[in-house]
C-alpha cells in the first residue's frame, strides 16, 4: 500500500514534465483565465484562520504565523500586519526566539515590499549568536533575500557577494536531507556556473515532489533558469512554464516565471501571447505589492505593450484595407450578375428564336436537321429528371383519387345500409378494423414500392451494415418489413420517432426499441449506424 501511495506521488509530481511545450501553453493560458477561482480558494482558507479563536497567546502566536504564511507571497500588505500583531505577542511574552522570529519575517516582508532601510534595520537587530538553528537559518536566508530583492533593480557587486556569502552561511546551518538545502545549493551551483550539478539536482527534486507546491514552481524555475544558460530554448520553455501553471493554481502572486514567458514570447515575435504574460505578471505584482518585481515588470510592460499597440494598429489598418477591398470586389461582382443576368436572358430569348427557325428550316436543310436532333437528344437528357418527377407526381394524384373513389364507395354503402335500417350491420361495419387494416396494408405495399424504385439496393445496403448473423430475411412476398420501414423512414430524413410511430402506427417505446435493437446489431459503430442508414443507396435512374 505505502508502495502504491509512493508510486502515485510520483505520477502526479512527473504529470507537467511528460508534456509537451504546447500542450503546457494551452494549461496556462486556460489557467490565467482560472485565476480568481485559485485567488478565491486561498482566500476561503485563510478566512477560515481568522475564524479560529485563539485560547491563549501561544495559539494566536501560531494561528497569526499560519495566516502569515498564506498572505507571505499572496498580499504582502496583509502578511505584514499578521507579522506585526505577533511581534506585539512576543514582546508581551518576552520570548526571545518568537521576537527574533517574527522580526525576521517583517525584515522579509520590507525588502520585498521595497522598504531596503527599514529591512536592514531589523536584520541588524538581530544578534545571530543568541539564535538556535532553525531560526539562523532563517536569519542567513532572509538576508540572502534581502540583498536578491535590493540588487534586482540596483546594480551593486558588493549586494551580489553578499547573496552568495549569507547562501554560503545558510548551507552550513540547514540539513542536507531538506528541500531547502538542494534548492538554495542548486542556486549555488547556478552562480559557479556548475550547471549540470544544478540540473541534475533540479530534475531529483522535481521527481521527489510530493505535491506541487513553491518548491515544486521554485525548482522549475531554476531547471528554466539552466536551460536558459545552457541555450536549451525549448527545455527553458517548458519548465518557466511549469513554474508558472504550478504559482498560478497555487495563488502565488510574487512569482518569476511570466516575466521570464514574456520576454522568450517577445523575442520569438509572438507579441499576443508575450502582452498577455506581461499583462498576468504586472496584475500580480500590483496585487502582492511586490515593489522591485513591479520596478522590473514596468520597463519591460512599457516596451510589450507599445509593441502590442502597434501590432494591433497595423492590424485595424490591414483590416480596414481588406474591408475597402472586399467591398470593391462586392460591387464588381454585383456588377458581373447582373450582366450575367442580363445575358442569360438574351440567350433565352435566342435560343426560342433558333427553335422556331430551326422547325422551318428542318425540311429545307440536312445538315441543320442533323443538328437539331443532337440538340433534342441532349435536351431529352436534360428533362429526364423532370421525367421522374412527373411520374410520382401522376402517382400521387391516383393514389388520391383511388382513397377519394373509395371513400365514396365507404359513403354510399353506409348510406344504403341505413336507409334500408340495417342498424346492426351499419354498425357492424363501422366497429370493424378491417377496412383501416387493408388500407394500411395497400399504404404499406405501395410505401414499400415506391422507396425501392427509388432505392432499389436498400434493403442489400442495410444488411451490409449489420453482423453477418443478424442480417434482415423477408418472407416470401415481403418487399420491407416493419424493421426496415423504420430505417427506410430515416433513409428519407424522417429521424423523429413520434413521426415515425405515428406514420407506423405504433407506440413511441416500440419505435424507440426498433432502433435501439438494431444498432446493436451494427457491424461497427452503434453511434453511427442510423448516420450510415441516412447515406446508403442512390436514386434508380429511369
Amino acid at each position: 500500500m505505502k508502495f502504491k501511495l509512493i508510486f502515485l506521488f510520483f505520477l502526479i509530481s512527473n504529470f507537467f514534465c511528460s508534456q509537451s511545450s504546447n500542450e503546457l501553453l494551452k494549461i496556462l493560458t486556460k489557467e490565467i483565465s482560472q485565476k480568481k477561482r485559485y485567488s478565491d480558494k486561498k482566500e476561503a482558507a485563510i478566512e477560515d484562520l481568522k475564524r479560529n479563536k485563539s485560547q491563549n497567546p501561544n495559539q494566536e502566536y501560531s494561528n497569526n504565523e499560519n495566516i502569515y504564511r498564506l498572505y507571505k507571497q499572496y498580499q504582502i500588505d496583509s502578511a505584514v500586519h499578521y507579522v506585526k500583531k505577533n511581534m506585539v505577542i512576543s514582546e508581551q511574552l518576552n520570548n526571545p526566539k518568537m521576537i527574533a522570529e517574527s522580526s525576521l519575517q517583517l525584515a522579509h516582508l520590507y525588502s520585498t515590499l521595497g522598504k531596503y532601510k527599514e529591512s536592514e534595520n531589523l536584520l541588524k537587530s538581530i544578534n545571530k549568536n543568541t539564535l538556535d538553528n532553525d531560526t539562523k537559518a532563517n536569519y542567513y536566508d532572509t538576508y540572502s533575500k534581502f540583498y536578491e530583492h535590493y540588487t534586482t533593480n540596483i546594480n551593486d557587486v558588493n549586494g551580489i557577494k553578499n547573496i552568495e556569502l549569507y547562501r554560503d552561511s545558510l548551507l552550513m546551518v540547514l540539513p542536507k536531507s531538506t528541500v531547502q538545502y538542494k534548492i538554495n545549493l542548486s542556486q549555488k551551483y547556478i552562480h559557479e556556473g556548475n550547471l549540470d550539478n544544478a540540473e541534475k539536482l533540479l530534475h531529483n527534486l522535481i521527481n521527489e515532489a510530493k505535491k506541487k507546491n513553491l518548491d515544486y514552481a521554485m525548482s522549475a524555475y531554476l531547471l528554466g533558469d539552466v536551460y536558459k544558460l545552457k541555450n536549451k530554448k525549448d527545455d527553458e520553455l517548458k519548465y518557466y512554464l511549469i513554474s508558472a501553471i504550478t504559482d498560478t493554481q497555487n495563488a502565488i502572486k510574487d512569482n518569476a516565471s511570466y516575466q521570464n514567458l514574456a520576454m522568450i514570447f517577445y523575442h520569438n515575435g509572438d507579441i499576443d501571447k508575450a502582452y498577455l504574460f506581461t499583462k498576468s505578471a504586472i496584475e500580480d505584482a500590483i496585487f502582492c505589492n511586490v515593489k522591485f518585481r513591479t520596478l522590473n515588470i514596468s520597463e519591460m510592460y512599457s516596451i510589450i505593450n507599445k509593441a502590442y499597440v502597434d501590432k494591433e494598429t497595423k492590424s485595424k489598418s490591414q483590416l480596414e484595407l481588406y474591408l475597402i477591398f472586399i467591398s470593391l470586389l462586392s460591387a464588381i461582382l454585383a456588377g458581373l450578375i447582373i450582366y450575367i443576368y442580363r445575358q442569360m436572358k438574351k440567350v433565352t430569348r435566342i435560343k426560342e428564336q433558333l427553335s422556331k427557325t430551326t422547325e422551318q428550316l428542318e425540311l429545307s436543310n440536312s445538315e441543320i436537321t442533323k443538328t437539331n436532333e443532337k440538340l433534342q437528344l441532349l435536351n431529352q437528357q436534360l428533362s429526364e429528371s423532370n421525367q421522374i418527377k412527373e411520374e410520382y407526381i401522376a402517382y400521387f394524384f391516383d393514389t388520391c383519387s383511388a382513397y377519394i373513389n373509395k371513400l365514396e364507395d365507404y359513403r354510399k354503402n353506409l348510406n344504403k345500409k341505413a336507409k334500408d335500417n340495417q342498424l346492426d350491420e351499419l354498425f357492424k361495419t363501422l366497429r370493424s378494423n378491417t377496412l383501416i387494416e387493408n388500407e394500411l396494408e395497400e399504404l404499406y405495399r405501395n410505401f414499400d414500392q415506391i422507396f425501392l424504385n427509388l432505392y432499389p439496393s436498400f434493403v442489400t445496403d442495410f444488411n451490409s451494415l449489420l453482423i453477418p448473423e443478424e442480417k434482415i430475411v423477408l418472407k416470401k412476398g415481403e418487399l420491407l418489413n416493419t424493421e426496415l420501414r423504420i430505417f427506410a423512414l430515416i433513409r428519407l430524413g424522417i429521424t423523429d420517432s413520434v413521426k415515425i410511430a405515428a406514420f407506423l402506427r405504433y407506440s413511441l417505446s416500440t419505435i424507440y426499441n426498433y432502433r435501439t435493437k438494431t444498432r446493436n446489431k451494427a457491424a461497427e459503430s452503434r453511434d453511427l449506424f442510423e448516420n450510415r442508414v441516412a447515406n446508403i443507396g442512390e436514386i434508380a435512374s429511369k
